[in-house]
C-alpha cells in the first residue's frame, strides 16, 4: 500500500515510516525542508515537499496514495487556536481528495482529558461537549462525510530522548534543580514506547474500522510521584512535593495538566488489533534520560 505521511519527520514521524517500510509497504512522506528530506530519502521513503498550510500540496499528497496518515501539527502554543484552524483547514483538505473512495485516513489526536477524576477513558469515550481545549484533529476527521477515517489517540509517547508532556517536565527540573510532583503524587498518567505506537500506526491502516478510535496506551497510568523520582534519578537531582498552589509558578503552562489524572486503556483496540506492546515502560526510559 502507498501511504502520504503528514509530520513524516516528527518523533513520532521518523519510527512510523520506518514501521511501515519494514513491512512492505510503500511512504510517501511530507516534509518542509531539505534537512527532513534528506532524513525521509535516507530511510527509504519517497518525499513530497509541502506543510499543513499548503493545502495544495496536501491534496496532492493524497491523491498519490492508497492511505492517508495524518501526523502533522503546528505545535504553537502561543496561539493555539490559529495552530488548531490550521489543522481542520489541513484535514478538510485531505478529506475532499479522499471522499467517495474506500482509502483510508487515519488522524492523530490524545487521551488525555476524556474521562472525569479518577475514571479510565476508553475507546467508547467522545470528546466531551465542554471540553476545555480543541479536539480539533478528532472531531473533524471523524465528520466527515464519504471519507473511510478513524483516528489513533495518544497518551505520553516515551522513549529515552522524550515522553510527550514530561519533555517539558524534565527541562523545568533540569532548570530549576529540582524534580516536583503536586500533593501526593498519586495522579497518573498513561504512556506508552515509541516503538509500539509506530506498529499500532500500522495494525490500524492494514485492519482498519471506519469510524474507529484506537488507543496506543501501553501503561494505563504510571504515578506522578513514581515519574518526577525518576526524573531526579536520571537528572540527579532532588524531588518534592509541591501544593497546587505553587504549581503555576513552577511548571507553567504544564500545571494545568499536572495535578490531574490522565489515565487511559487500550483493552478494546488490543483485542481489535492483537496489538501487544513490548516497549520499555515510561519510568525505565525516564531512568535512561539522553539530555540533549
Amino acid at each position: 500500500m502507498r501511504v502520504f505521511i503528514t509530520g513524516a519527520t516528527g518523533f513520532v514521524g521518523i519510527p512510523t515510516v520506518k514501521e511501515l517500510i519494514a513491512a512492505g509497504h510503500k511512504v510517501l512522506g511530507m516534509a518542509r525542508s531539505d534537512e527532513g528530506k534528506k532524513s525521509l530519502a535516507a530511510i527509504g521513503a519517497d518525499v513530497h515537499r509541502g506543510s499543513l498550510e499548503d493545502l495544495e500540496s496536501l491534496r496532492t499528497g493524497a491523491a498519490a496514495a492508497d492511505a492517508v496518515i495524518h501526523r502533522g501539527f503546528v505545535h504553537d502554543w502561543s496561539n493555539f487556536a490559529r495552530s488548531c484552524e490550521i489543522d481542520r483547514r489541513a484535514i478538510e483538505a485531505l478529506g475532499s481528495v479522499l471522499a467517495g473512495s474506500d482509502r483510508l485516513l487515519i488522524a492523530t489526536s490524545g487521551t488525555a482529558g476524556l474521562a472525569g477524576p479518577g475514571q479510565v477513558a476508553t475507546e467508547d469515550h467522545e470528546v466531551p461537549p465542554d471540553f476545555p481545549f480543541p479536539r480539533v484533529s478528532e472531531q473533524t476527521t471523524l465528520s466527515l462525510r464519504g471519507v473511510r477515517a478513524s483516528v489513533v489517540r495518544l497518551p505520553q509517547v516515551h522513549n529515552t530522548m522524550r515522553q510527550g508532556l514530561l519533555t517539558y517536565a524534565v527541562a523545568v527540573a533540569r532548570e530549576k534543580g529540582v524534580s516536583a510532583y503536586v500533593g501526593d503524587g498519586r495522579n497518573r498518567w498513561a504512556a506508552a514506547h515509541i516503538s509500539d505506537v509506530a506498529r499500532l500506526y500500522r495494525l490500524v491502516l492494514e485492519k482498519n474500522e471506519a469510524g474507529a478510535r484506537y488507543h496506543a496506551v501501553a501503561e494505563e497510568g504510571v504515578p506522578m510521584l513514581d515519574i518526577a523520582e525518576a526524573i531526579g534519578r536520571g537528572l540527579s537531582v532532588p524531588t518534592r512535593s509541591i501544593s497546587a498552589e505553587e504549581a503555576s509558578a513552577h511548571f507553567g503552562w504544564l500545571a494545568t495538566f499536572a495535578r490531574h489524572d490522565l489515565l487511559a486503556s487500550s483493552e478494546k483496540t488490543r483485542k481489535t488489533l492483537g496489538w501487544d506492546p513490548t516497549g520499555p515502560g515510561l519510568i525505565a526510559d525516564l531512568e535512561r534520560l539522553e539530555l540533549e
